[in-house]
């Protein structure tokens, strides 16, 4: 699948709440629960900006918001930051978005000054492409959290040194 023509932009908007909301189910990777966290989060930048503490990338496609990714600074580090969301509307999944935010996302972290770039996962089965998203993109599985999430299900954390 070639890589449509992408259109970053990073101010939150309330129309983004849902736009999330309709990204996060189209992956089928979430937990219903987890929904309201990640909409709770773009509510947040959408009202509060930049004192939210949550960094936003918004990709767009022919006007259409398809992925986004939200970030921050870790409180009482220097320069760590952790990748709390990123996600990319299922019907456009492998054509590279993913990608190219994530890298977006590590320029403008460290344009922010962050040093690293922490970003975590499960241990599930159903999440090896994530896995192995961050390790193909230059992150290195720093811990393992056994039966984090639940029983059988590890939490995975990976680190980008940028």
């Amino acid at each position: 699948m070639e890589t449509p023509k992408l259109q970053f932009r990073t101010n939150a908007t309330p129309e983004d709440i849902e736009h999330v909301r309709d990204i996060i189910v189209s992956t089928g990777f979430f937990y219903d629960f987890e929904v309201p966290v990640a909409v709770e989060l773009v509510a947040e930048g959408a009202y509060e900006g930049e004192d939210s503490g949550y960094h936003f990338i918004f990709v767009e496609v022919e006007g259409r918001t398809v992925a986004y990714s939200c970030y921050g600074h870790i409180a009482g580090t220097d320069a760590g930051f952790d990748l709390y969301w990123i996600a990319t509307h299922n019907d456009l999944r492998g054509s590279g978005i993913g990608k190219i935010l994530l890298e977006e996302t590590h320029k403008r972290a460290k344009e922010m000054g962050a040093r690293y770039i922490i970003a975590e996962t499960s241990s599930l089965d159903k999440y090896l492409p994530t896995r192995l998203f961050y390790e193909k993109n230059g992150y290195s599985k720093d811990a393992f959290i056994a039966d984090f999430y639940k029983p059988g299900d590890a939490k995975v954390i990976y680190v980008k040194r940028l």
